[in-house]
């Protein structure tokens, strides 16, 4: 009967343990869920990349 009752007791604790987990997991999703849906911003930047005239021309040296 020991051998059941440890047993029993090591399923429990298997179960607590998930049972945090699950919770944790539950309270994390909520947090992301609240975000917002960022509807607020306008359009794309016109130029990603910076004006094309910074650019900067690389020639070899010819001596």
């Amino acid at each position: 009967m020991a051998s059941t009752e440890s047993a029993e007791s090591q399923e429990s604790s298997e179960d607590d343990t998930k049972r945090k987990f699950r919770e944790a997991l539950e309270r994390k999703k909520s947090k992301s869920a609240s975000g917002s849906a960022h509807t607020d911003i306008g359009a794309k930047q016109p130029r990603a990349h910076g004006p094309l005239e910074s650019r900067r021309e690389f020639r070899r040296k010819s001596g």
